[in-house]
């Protein structure tokens, strides 16, 4: 055999075990996860980002809360500040038509509109954080599962070289060198994961932090009746 042949990462799946494919295995189906959430959710901020733009613009450009009504439905339904606009708006008008006939409508014309604006950002908070939870299983599991490929390649090279008698350099470094393998793969499975945490999470912070800004301005506005003027930011 030659000694191209003899070590890399060919030599090290022909000669591993089930356990070792199966430590392989599962960080491959780690990384896949992880990409394609990467790839989801990079591709869905740059869409909500585009349709935030335009819909701030039209809507604090109506000269009415009619006219801005129809900006709401240019809106894509992924669009957060879209949607909190339609909650607010629609519980406003339910309060104004029922007065609090039921329980959860119960209170004053604010308080059941702050209501509602405040369960609309939680909802889409926590559409924001899916996937986050297993960005971060995997960013913390991953190089642990490398490792433990990496023990039992070790392990089973060991003792390969137990049982021929053969424990010179060259023939421990090959072996043990191609069970570190399961280690480099593990920390590239679980870098990308981590930076893509951290991003998202910041992203979710900041569009909070827009979503609260605006929720107090449409309050304010909701609240008072005033035309319509675009704040300044």
């Amino acid at each position: 055999m030659e000694p191209s042949s003899a070590y890399g990462f060919s030599a090290f799946l022909a000669q591993s075990d089930p356990v070792a494919r199966s430590a392989l295995c599962i960080l491959l189906l780690m990384s896949l996860m992880t990409w394609y959430l990467i790839v989801k959710k990079t591709v869905d901020w740059l869409v909500v980002r585009r349709s935030e733009e335009c819909f701030l613009r039209d809507f604090w450009g109506a000269p009415s809360l009619d006219v801005a009504a129809v900006s709401l439905e240019k809106s894509g339904p992924r669009d957060p500040f879209a949607v909190l606009a339609q909650q607010a708006l629609r519980a406003a008008k339910h309060h104004a038509t029922h007065a609090g006939s039921r329980l959860d409508e119960a209170g004053s014309a604010n308080e059941f509109l702050t209501r509602a604006m405040r369960n609309a950002i939680d909802a889409q908070a926590l559409r924001a954080e899916t996937g986050l939870s297993l960005l971060a299983s995997v960013g913390a599991t991953a190089p642990f599962v490398g490792l433990f490929g990496t023990v039992w390649g070790v392990y089973n090279a060991l003792v390969s070289i137990g049982m021929t008698g053969q424990g010179t350099l060259d023939k421990v470094a090959g072996p043990v060198g191609e069970a570190l393998i399961m280690t480099a793969l593990g920390l590239a499975v679980a870098i990308p994961a981590v930076l893509a945490y951290n991003a998202f999470v910041r992203r979710n912070r900041l569009m909070g932090a827009k979503l609260d800004a605006f929720a107090h301005d449409l309050f304010a506005l909701l609240g008072t009746g005033v035309a319509l003027a675009r704040p300044e930011r």
